[in-house]
């Protein structure tokens, strides 16, 4: 039965990880975050992660390609 309670963890926006960081600031773009805030990333779809995970690829990408044109 414990097994089934939600872990509701209050999520500090000023100690993100780089990662992290990049992953809500994309949720926010999307006009994700305020669920995600309330409710978890668990209630977002399939293709809603796979939007955030693609979008946070390409700017990766984009942010190593600038760092070694430097």
């Amino acid at each position: 039965m414990a097994r089934f309670m939600s872990k509701t963890k209050k999520i500090n926006l000023e100690e993100l990880t780089p990662e992290e960081e990049l992953k809500y600031e994309i949720a926010e773009e999307l006009g994700l975050l305020d669920q995600v805030l309330k409710q978890g990333w668990k209630t977002l779809s399939a293709k809603e992660t796979g939007r955030i995970g693609g979008l946070m690829t390409k700017r990766r990408r984009e942010m190593k390609e600038n760092t070694q044109e430097e």
